[in-house]
């Protein structure tokens, strides 16, 4: 029963070298120009930002009318209570659903996946250099080196690459925060700006998140490419002769 458990794990670990180089020497180059088209595409060339913008579909109500004929101990009362003004309480918007900018959601659901399969991909070929690790041996470790190097450049386009999905979400959790601000104070146009400015903001770093997956797997691709013979033996099996 071991001998079959051992053949299995064998199996497993040839496989997924070989789908691991395939990544490495097929995939890759295909992300790098397909990212590069996707980067000099019309969803990213935007020269003109404020077409970024969105209508926050939150009307801003008449103003109050104040009666002139009040006492003016009524109106002394309410000039006094003018610094404790809280705003407005928001139970629901008359025009209806305040929606999302549209146009940076298309990109953001082009981009997720695009993110997604690089930080896969970088934990697949960290699993492949890890395999091909040899035992700890004192002198000849240039190549193991050479591994762990690459071990290191992959967890870190793997962690940069994770963390473009958590700006995104920080991107909706803040809009949404400066939305309910517009509705509560509708006649302050700063917030409304503000929200135009995050936008823009927005669009601008989707762009540079394209940019940088390009890189990476341009960089990744590089760095592979040229050290693939001491990653995958990091060891020579011959003793030259010093003599």
């Amino acid at each position: 029963m071991s001998f079959c458990k051992d053949d299995k794990v064998k199996d497993f670990k040839e496989h997924f070298c070989k789908e691991a180089e395939t990544i490495v020497t097929d995939e890759f180059p295909k992300k790098i120009i397909q990212l590069d088209e996707l980067l000099k595409s019309d969803i990213f060339q935007c020269q003109d930002l404020t077409l970024m913008h969105m209508d926050l579909n939150v009307p801003i109500p008449d103003p109050v009318v104040v009666n002139s004929h009040q006492s003016e101990a009524k109106r002394r009362k309410l000039d006094h209570n003018l610094d404790d003004i809280q705003g407005t309480k928001v139970y629901l918007n008359p025009s209806g659903v305040v929606s999302c900018n549209t146009k940076l959601t298309k990109i953001i659901e082009v981009m997720k996946p695009e993110i997604r399969t690089l930080v896969e991909k970088c934990n697949m070929l960290k699993m492949w250099v890890q395999l091909l690790i040899p035992r700890i041996e004192d002198g000849n470790n240039f190549g193991v080196s050479i591994q762990e190097d690459t071990l290191g450049e992959l967890r870190q386009y793997e962690s940069e690459a994770a963390a473009y999905l958590d700006q995104i979400s920080r991107y909706f959790i803040t809009r949404g925060k400066l939305v309910s601000k517009v509705a509560k104070y509708p006649h302050v146009e700063d917030y409304r700006r503000a929200v135009e400015e995050m936008d823009e903001k927005e669009f601008i770093s989707l762009r540079l998140v394209c940019c940088e997956l390009r890189n990476s797997y341009a960089a990744l691709h590089d760095l592979i490419v040229k050290n693939i013979e001491k990653i995958k033996m990091p060891r020579t099996n011959n003793t030259e002769s010093l003599y």
